[in-house]
Protein backbone atom coordinates (compact mmCIF):
# COMPACT_ATOMS: atom_id res chain seq x y z
CA UNK A 1 0.00 0.00 0.00
CA UNK A 2 1.39 3.71 -0.76
CA UNK A 3 2.01 5.35 2.49
CA UNK A 4 -0.19 7.73 3.64
CA UNK A 5 1.10 11.70 3.30
CA UNK A 6 2.67 12.96 6.50
CA UNK A 7 1.34 16.16 7.68
CA UNK A 8 1.70 18.20 11.22
CA UNK A 9 -1.01 19.60 13.23
CA UNK A 10 0.13 22.13 15.44
CA UNK A 11 -2.82 23.31 17.65
CA UNK A 12 -3.72 25.22 20.68
CA UNK A 13 -5.52 27.79 22.51
CA UNK A 14 -5.51 31.25 21.27
CA UNK A 15 -2.41 33.64 22.09
CA UNK A 16 -0.78 29.89 22.95
CA UNK A 17 2.11 30.31 20.20
CA UNK A 18 1.25 28.20 17.49
CA UNK A 19 2.13 30.58 14.71
CA UNK A 20 5.80 30.45 16.16
CA UNK A 21 5.33 26.93 16.58
CA UNK A 22 5.00 26.31 13.18
CA UNK A 23 7.12 29.19 11.63
CA UNK A 24 10.12 27.29 13.72
CA UNK A 25 9.05 23.56 12.31
CA UNK A 26 8.77 25.06 8.69
CA UNK A 27 12.37 26.37 8.70
CA UNK A 28 14.10 23.38 10.16
CA UNK A 29 12.08 20.61 8.14
CA UNK A 30 11.89 22.32 5.36
CA UNK A 31 7.72 23.05 5.94
CA UNK A 32 4.81 25.45 4.48
CA UNK A 33 2.20 26.56 7.07
CA UNK A 34 -1.49 26.30 6.47
CA UNK A 35 -3.47 28.43 8.33
CA UNK A 36 -6.72 26.62 10.10
CA UNK A 37 -8.37 29.71 10.94
CA UNK A 38 -12.11 30.56 9.80
CA UNK A 39 -11.43 34.25 9.78
CA UNK A 40 -7.69 34.77 8.46
CA UNK A 41 -9.18 33.65 5.43
CA UNK A 42 -10.65 37.38 4.96
CA UNK A 43 -8.91 40.39 3.68
CA UNK A 44 -9.29 43.37 5.79
CA UNK A 45 -9.56 41.39 9.32
CA UNK A 46 -6.14 42.12 10.02
CA UNK A 47 -5.97 43.20 13.73
CA UNK A 48 -8.75 41.53 15.25
CA UNK A 49 -7.40 37.83 13.88
CA UNK A 50 -3.65 38.99 14.82
CA UNK A 51 -2.25 38.04 11.06
CA UNK A 52 1.15 37.64 11.13
CA UNK A 53 3.19 40.16 9.07
CA UNK A 54 5.43 39.14 6.08
CA UNK A 55 8.24 40.03 8.49
CA UNK A 56 7.23 37.53 10.73
CA UNK A 57 6.55 34.70 8.52
CA UNK A 58 10.38 34.84 8.03
CA UNK A 59 10.21 33.80 4.42
CA UNK A 60 7.85 30.56 5.63
CA UNK A 61 5.20 30.45 2.61
CA UNK A 62 1.96 30.85 4.70
CA UNK A 63 -1.28 29.62 2.69
CA UNK A 64 -5.20 30.19 3.17
CA UNK A 65 -4.35 33.66 4.53
CA UNK A 66 -6.03 36.38 2.72
CA UNK A 67 -8.27 34.78 -0.22
CA UNK A 68 -11.82 36.44 0.63
CA UNK A 69 -13.76 39.00 0.60
CA UNK A 70 -15.78 39.67 4.34
CA UNK A 71 -18.68 39.56 2.50
CA UNK A 72 -18.34 36.05 0.81
CA UNK A 73 -19.02 32.96 3.34
CA UNK A 74 -16.07 30.62 3.46
CA UNK A 75 -17.31 27.21 5.00
CA UNK A 76 -15.36 24.32 6.41
CA UNK A 77 -16.39 22.24 3.05
CA UNK A 78 -14.38 24.96 1.34
CA UNK A 79 -11.65 24.68 3.98
CA UNK A 80 -11.07 20.53 3.09
CA UNK A 81 -11.23 21.55 -0.71
CA UNK A 82 -8.41 23.92 -0.49
CA UNK A 83 -6.20 21.89 2.26
CA UNK A 84 -6.40 18.60 0.67
CA UNK A 85 -5.03 20.36 -2.60
CA UNK A 86 -2.74 22.57 -0.87
CA UNK A 87 -1.40 19.59 1.02
CA UNK A 88 -1.37 17.34 -2.15
CA UNK A 89 1.15 20.11 -3.98
CA UNK A 90 3.48 20.80 -1.03
CA UNK A 91 4.25 16.98 -0.23
CA UNK A 92 4.32 16.62 -4.55
CA UNK A 93 7.16 19.61 -4.05
CA UNK A 94 9.04 17.66 -1.35
CA UNK A 95 7.92 19.77 1.48
CA UNK A 96 6.24 19.06 4.61
CA UNK A 97 2.72 20.28 5.33
CA UNK A 98 2.14 22.00 8.68
CA UNK A 99 -1.48 22.74 9.47
CA UNK A 100 -1.70 25.20 12.69
CA UNK A 101 -4.61 27.24 13.78
CA UNK A 102 -7.17 27.48 16.23
CA UNK A 103 -10.63 26.84 14.31
CA UNK A 104 -11.19 22.75 15.65
CA UNK A 105 -13.72 22.16 13.32
CA UNK A 106 -11.47 22.66 10.77
CA UNK A 107 -8.99 20.11 11.63
CA UNK A 108 -11.93 17.35 12.23
CA UNK A 109 -13.78 18.35 8.98
CA UNK A 110 -9.89 17.44 6.89
CA UNK A 111 -9.69 14.52 9.07
CA UNK A 112 -12.60 12.73 9.73
CA UNK A 113 -14.76 14.05 7.52
CA UNK A 114 -17.73 16.65 6.97
CA UNK A 115 -20.73 16.19 8.68
CA UNK A 116 -23.40 14.42 5.83
CA UNK A 117 -25.36 17.11 3.44
CA UNK A 118 -28.41 18.45 4.56
CA UNK A 119 -30.33 20.90 2.71
CA UNK A 120 -31.72 24.36 4.45
CA UNK A 121 -35.26 23.65 5.82
CA UNK A 122 -36.48 27.03 5.51
CA UNK A 123 -39.39 25.67 7.78
CA UNK A 124 -37.36 23.94 10.50
CA UNK A 125 -35.60 27.20 10.65
CA UNK A 126 -38.44 29.46 10.99
CA UNK A 127 -39.39 27.42 13.87
CA UNK A 128 -36.14 28.16 15.64
CA UNK A 129 -36.30 32.09 15.36
CA UNK A 130 -38.10 32.88 18.29
CA UNK A 131 -35.05 30.99 20.29
CA UNK A 132 -32.50 33.21 21.97
CA UNK A 133 -29.08 32.00 21.31
CA UNK A 134 -28.52 30.57 24.99
CA UNK A 135 -31.84 28.52 24.13
CA UNK A 136 -30.22 27.33 21.09
CA UNK A 137 -27.07 26.03 22.49
CA UNK A 138 -29.20 24.67 25.59
CA UNK A 139 -30.85 22.60 22.91
CA UNK A 140 -27.91 21.48 21.08
CA UNK A 141 -26.23 20.67 24.35
CA UNK A 142 -29.06 18.23 25.57
CA UNK A 143 -29.11 16.71 21.91
CA UNK A 144 -25.78 16.26 21.34
CA UNK A 145 -23.22 17.75 23.61
CA UNK A 146 -20.30 17.01 21.72
CA UNK A 147 -21.28 19.04 18.72
CA UNK A 148 -22.08 21.86 21.43
CA UNK A 149 -18.95 22.13 22.72
CA UNK A 150 -17.23 22.88 19.35
CA UNK A 151 -20.05 26.03 18.79
CA UNK A 152 -19.35 29.57 19.04
CA UNK A 153 -22.40 30.35 21.85
CA UNK A 154 -23.44 33.57 19.64
CA UNK A 155 -22.77 32.47 16.21
CA UNK A 156 -26.63 31.79 15.30
CA UNK A 157 -25.92 30.81 12.24
CA UNK A 158 -23.77 27.72 13.02
CA UNK A 159 -26.39 27.18 16.03
CA UNK A 160 -29.09 27.22 13.66
CA UNK A 161 -27.37 25.04 11.25
CA UNK A 162 -26.48 22.08 14.10
CA UNK A 163 -29.70 21.69 15.06
CA UNK A 164 -30.73 21.49 11.39
CA UNK A 165 -28.33 18.61 10.86
CA UNK A 166 -28.97 16.67 14.50
CA UNK A 167 -33.02 16.99 13.28
CA UNK A 168 -32.07 14.60 10.53
CA UNK A 169 -29.41 12.50 11.58
CA UNK A 170 -29.50 12.66 15.55
CA UNK A 171 -26.08 13.25 15.99
CA UNK A 172 -22.84 14.16 14.55
CA UNK A 173 -21.55 10.88 12.99
CA UNK A 174 -18.80 8.96 14.20
CA UNK A 175 -15.00 9.98 13.08
CA UNK A 176 -13.75 7.96 9.80
CA UNK A 177 -10.05 7.09 9.63
CA UNK A 178 -7.62 10.16 8.78
CA UNK A 179 -6.43 10.24 5.00
CA UNK A 180 -2.98 11.16 6.37
CA UNK A 181 -0.35 10.20 8.60
CA UNK A 182 -0.93 13.17 11.53
CA UNK A 183 1.23 14.26 13.69
CA UNK A 184 -0.25 16.35 16.56
CA UNK A 185 1.75 18.87 18.27
CA UNK A 186 0.24 20.90 21.39
CA UNK A 187 1.08 24.55 22.18
CA UNK A 188 -0.88 24.63 25.45
CA UNK A 189 0.65 26.86 28.22
CA UNK A 190 -0.19 26.87 31.47
CA UNK A 191 -3.24 28.59 32.80
CA UNK A 192 -2.17 31.66 34.32
CA UNK A 193 0.75 32.32 31.34
CA UNK A 194 -2.07 31.99 28.64
CA UNK A 195 -4.09 34.61 30.93
CA UNK A 196 -1.64 36.53 30.81
CA UNK A 197 -0.69 36.39 26.77
CA UNK A 198 -4.14 36.86 25.82
CA UNK A 199 -4.34 40.04 28.29
CA UNK A 200 -1.41 41.27 27.02
CA UNK A 201 -2.22 40.70 22.91
CA UNK A 202 -5.89 42.38 23.95
CA UNK A 203 -4.24 45.57 24.96
CA UNK A 204 -1.82 45.61 21.93
CA UNK A 205 -5.07 45.08 19.43
CA UNK A 206 -6.51 48.02 20.95
CA UNK A 207 -3.67 49.79 20.81
CA UNK A 208 -3.04 48.93 17.29
CA UNK A 209 -6.28 50.22 15.90
CA UNK A 210 -9.08 47.41 16.05
CA UNK A 211 -11.65 49.50 16.88
CA UNK A 212 -10.92 51.57 14.07
CA UNK A 213 -10.66 48.14 12.14
CA UNK A 214 -13.87 46.43 13.69
CA UNK A 215 -15.33 50.26 11.68
CA UNK A 216 -14.09 49.85 8.81
CA UNK A 217 -14.98 46.37 8.47
CA UNK A 218 -19.00 47.30 9.73
CA UNK A 219 -18.94 49.78 7.35
CA UNK A 220 -18.27 47.50 4.37
CA UNK A 221 -20.21 44.60 5.46
CA UNK A 222 -22.85 45.91 7.64
CA UNK A 223 -23.70 44.73 11.12
CA UNK A 224 -25.25 41.51 10.61
CA UNK A 225 -21.99 40.03 8.72
CA UNK A 226 -19.90 41.71 11.19
CA UNK A 227 -21.46 39.60 13.97
CA UNK A 228 -20.55 36.40 12.22
CA UNK A 229 -16.80 37.12 11.78
CA UNK A 230 -16.08 36.04 15.54
CA UNK A 231 -16.28 37.50 18.90
CA UNK A 232 -13.73 40.44 18.25
CA UNK A 233 -15.70 42.36 15.92
CA UNK A 234 -19.16 41.28 16.97
CA UNK A 235 -18.23 42.75 20.91
CA UNK A 236 -16.57 45.91 19.45
CA UNK A 237 -19.82 46.57 17.11
CA UNK A 238 -21.88 46.36 20.00
CA UNK A 239 -19.39 49.15 21.57
CA UNK A 240 -19.76 50.89 18.37
CA UNK A 241 -23.57 50.72 18.08
CA UNK A 242 -23.86 51.74 21.64
CA UNK A 243 -24.67 48.77 23.32
CA UNK A 244 -21.64 49.30 25.17
CA UNK A 245 -19.66 51.45 27.36
CA UNK A 246 -16.09 52.41 26.50
CA UNK A 247 -15.89 51.07 30.38
CA UNK A 248 -16.69 48.24 29.75
CA UNK A 249 -15.59 46.97 25.92
CA UNK A 250 -12.05 45.44 27.30
CA UNK A 251 -13.51 43.20 30.13
CA UNK A 252 -15.88 41.87 28.09
CA UNK A 253 -13.48 40.90 25.33
CA UNK A 254 -11.09 39.76 27.88
CA UNK A 255 -13.63 37.61 29.38
CA UNK A 256 -14.93 36.14 25.82
CA UNK A 257 -11.31 35.90 24.88
CA UNK A 258 -11.04 33.52 28.22
CA UNK A 259 -14.37 31.89 27.60
CA UNK A 260 -12.92 30.56 24.11
CA UNK A 261 -9.69 29.88 25.44
CA UNK A 262 -11.25 26.94 27.46
CA UNK A 263 -13.56 25.66 24.89
CA UNK A 264 -10.31 25.05 22.79
CA UNK A 265 -8.52 23.48 25.37
CA UNK A 266 -11.87 21.31 26.23
CA UNK A 267 -11.06 19.91 22.65
CA UNK A 268 -7.57 19.31 22.77
CA UNK A 269 -8.48 17.30 25.98
CA UNK A 270 -10.94 15.12 23.68
CA UNK A 271 -8.52 14.70 21.13
CA UNK A 272 -5.66 13.51 23.60
CA UNK A 273 -8.46 11.10 25.41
Amino acid sequence: MQPLPRIVCIIGPTASGKSARAIERARNEGGEVISVDSRQVYRTLDIGTEKLTPEEMQGVPHHLIDIRDPKEPYSAGDFVEDARRLIADITARGKLPILAGGTHFYFDALLYGLPPDVPPDARFREELEPFTNDELLARVRELDPKRAEELDPQNRRRLIRALEVINVYGSVPERTEAPYAVAWEIVNPDREVLRERISARLVQALERGLIEEVKRVRDYVGEERLAELGLEYRIVGEYLAGRLEESELHPRLLAKLLQYARRQRAWIRKLNS
